[in-house]
């Protein structure tokens, strides 16, 4: 049955590799907005062959602001949110019909299984991804943005999971870092060191032990090595803009 009363809004850039199985699981839906900024690869190609896909090109305002951005070309008021890289399940989208959408203050919370170089991960999660953008937006984070929850919002979550590609090129991981790192460290300051090795060595801790990720192997191993280098580099740049504060 087509979605005709939610629009799929997706920010890409350089997203050629996943973009394909994402849009191939969205063809219920009637209208899939895909907000290009500064794109130099295929993905522009790779889209123009779904006939309920429209294209946007624009800036990138970090990614709270662009997904505002993209979400203001939909013809409908609600949105689903989703990553070029993240794919639908059937079961999920046959949940996401079921809902009654009469209620603006709704706002619905998908489970969202995570993998790793095609492997998945204990690192499960919940996020909000469904809303009416005339009751609320994303804020205006530059990095791991957000969607705003009013004190009178409703929060539903469904039962059936997406899939999220995260890493499925080990490059990945080295580029995503520098990217995530300088939009999440611009003005922001670290002054002690010790805090650049304990966040570094409890992000480790956290993927591997607690989440569990030891019983992937060396997938596991590898994904706690990422987890750790993100905070590292976060900290150490963060620490870098304290040490040259001093110096002026």
């Amino acid at each position: 049955m087509l979605i005709k009363n939610i629009s799929v809004v997706i920010m890409a850039k350089n997203a050629q590799e996943t973009l394909d199985l994402t849009l191939d699981s969205l063809g219920s839906f009637s209208e899939v907005i895909l907000y290009l900024n500064n794109s130099t690869d295929n993905s522009e190609k790779i889209a123009q062959k779904y006939s309920n896909v429209k294209i946007i090109k624009g800036e990138f305002r970090g990614f709270g602001n662009t997904k505002n951005d993209a979400g203001e070309h939909s013809k409908n008021d609600w949105i689903l949110s989703l990553d070029s890289d993240e794919i639908i399940t059937v079961k999920l989208l046959e949940e996401i019909n079921k809902q009654k959408l009469s209620n603006p203050k709704n706002i619905f919370k998908l489970k969202r299984n995570n993998y790793f170089l095609g492997y998945k991960t204990q690192s499960s999660d919940t996020i909000l991804r469904i809303y009416n953008r005339t009751f609320t937006q994303f804020n205006s984070n530059p990095v791991h943005e957000k969607v705003i929850i009013p004190h009178n919002a409703n929060i539903i979550t469904l039962n059936e999971p997406f899939t999220h590609l995260n890493i499925t090129n080990i490059n990945q991981t080295l580029t995503k870092i520098i990217q995530y790192t300088d939009l999440g460290t611009k003005d922001k300051k670290t002054c002690f060191f010790s805090i650049v090795i304990v966040k570094s060595i409890f992000a480790f801790f956290k993927t591997y032990i607690l989440q569990g990720n030891i019983i992937r192997g060396w997938v596991g191993f590898a994904l706690a090595i990422n987890s750790a280098n993100k905070r590292y580099y976060k900290y150490i740049k963060q620490f870098i803009n304290c040490q040259k504060s001093k110096k002026i």
